[in-house]
């Protein structure tokens, strides 16, 4: 009921942050400080909620070489989807031309020069591969986790469970403080979440109280190219993916339809991300595919971001008049895919690594101040992909190691029906269960 409530709660003040933006820009645009503050009370409860509910996952698990086996699975899956993201953002750009045509407006050029500058950063953070495998490893845990580097925190907890897991018993508890932490951050979350509405408002009405309601109709081929890719995406790649696990993909997206909306209007993934992964363990992914594949998943399976630059980079050639060759895309598309690793956390980090790119290939980023304008509205659609497309990859990883807990799925689908949140599980989906779908003795 709770979760319904705060549904509503969502929507009204979506609708009302569209309406006051409209009708009240001066008002709308000073608005902005609420959303920033939300933002900053999600992140600072993300450290302390991976960091806990990772370790106690891993070493829950309590075997190390099955711990590698996910890993070895997760990353396969990850780079498996996200090159099927790329290549149909490659497609979609290239059929509707989103560039053709486009005309530039007036663009704050203090923004554009903000993205420029940062845009060397970022390309020269992911320089090589040296530079990203010596960026996973932390030199400090306080560190990675106040600069909110997921990766890192990733890296050390594994070696902590690991280290657990060797002592045995001795280190019991430690143990029962980090799941009392771990229970402890959940209901914290819960706390936070109240104010969602108020931060979402605050977005809302800055977007369209700073760009006008008419954002929506002049950009509307962008938007509309860059939508349907990813609507595309999500029913030709991720519902497939769900459908070869036989997990039901509408019974799935009615479990994160609350995540998913609140990663949409406030187009940010740290944001949905604590509430994500509470959901994704009561539909019955254990802790320790949670814990380790969702924030693995902020680096390395990006699948929104990854569609969206490949579609970015099509629309700023073809906006400066730029043909580019199927084999200069293809050689483009794979330094993205280096360039786009490791630095989730930067602000506007899609608009950075775009122009950071375009700049190594000597390719003007004008394109990237027409962008500029309507970012928050792309970031909305491709950050809710991002999400949809990290919990798909739990349950795909969840089944894959034969470890999907069918029966708190039931349990989940049922308790969320009788709230109004989701509809009944079909129940010859139901019924289905790894080991009748498959015979793991012959492999």
């Amino acid at each position: 009921m709770k979760s319904s409530q705060l549904s509503i709660c969502i929507v009204i003040a979506l609708v009302a942050g569209v309406f006051v933006g409209w009708i009240a820009p001066d008002f709308a645009v000073q608005m902005h400080p609420l959303a920033t503050i939300f933002l900053r009370m999600v992140k600072m409860i993300i450290a302390p909620l991976l960091f806990s509910t990772l370790i106690v996952g891993l070493a829950g698990h309590g075997d190390a070489k099955s711990l590698g086996r996910i890993g070895v699975k997760t990353i396969i899956y990850f780079e498996v989807v996200t090159t099927f993201a790329l290549f149909l953002g490659l497609g979609v750009a290239n059929f509707m031309n989103p560039g053709a045509g486009v005309k530039l407006p007036t663009a704050s050029m203090a923004q554009l020069n903000e993205i420029t500058q940062m845009s060397s950063v970022a390309t020269h953070h992911a320089s090589s591969f040296g530079d990203f495998f010596v960026g996973i490893v932390p030199t400090s845990i306080v560190q990675a986790m106040s600069d909110g580097n997921l990766l890192q925190i990733v890296c050390f907890s594994i070696f902590f469970a690991l280290a657990i897991c060797a002592i045995g018993k001795k280190a019991k508890p430690v143990m029962d403080v980090l799941q009392s932490v771990a229970s402890i951050m959940f209901k914290f979350t819960e706390y936070i979440m109240m104010f969602a509405p108020i931060g979402i408002f605050g977005a809302i009405s800055y977007t369209i109280g700073s760009s006008g309601i008419s954002i929506l109709k002049n950009y509307a081929k962008i938007i509309f190219s860059l939508y349907s890719a990813l609507f595309i995406f999500v029913f030709l790649v991720l519902f497939v993916a769900c459908k070869i696990v036989q997990i039901s993909f509408k019974d799935l997206i009615k479990a994160v339809e609350e995540p998913a909306f609140l990663a949409f209007t406030t187009a940010s993934s740290e944001a949905a991300l604590p509430k994500a992964m509470t959901i994704m363990e009561d539909f019955g992914v254990p802790k320790s595919v949670v814990g380790f594949v969702m924030p693995t998943g902020y680096t390395f399976n990006l699948d929104g971001s990854t569609l969206y630059l490949a579609m970015a980079v099509i629309f700023s050639t073809q906006f400066v008049g730029i043909n580019l060759s199927i084999e200069q895309q293809l050689v483009i598309m794979f330094a993205l895919m280096l360039t786009s690793k490791g630095i989730a956390g930067v602000p506007r980090v899609s608009l950075i690594v775009l122009a950071g790119t375009l700049t190594s290939f000597n390719i003007p980023i004008i394109g990237v101040a027409l962008l500029l304008g309507i970012d928050q509205i792309l970031d909305m659609g491709r950050t809710t992909v991002n999400l949809i497309g990290n919990c798909v990859a739990t349950v795909v990883i969840a089944r894959w190691e034969n470890s999907f807990d069918y029966t708190k799925m039931h349990k989940f689908i049922s308790r969320t029906r009788k709230s109004g949140f989701c509809c009944s599980l079909n129940q010859e989906d139901s019924n289905v269960s790894f080991e009748n779908d498959f015979d793991t003795s012959k492999g």
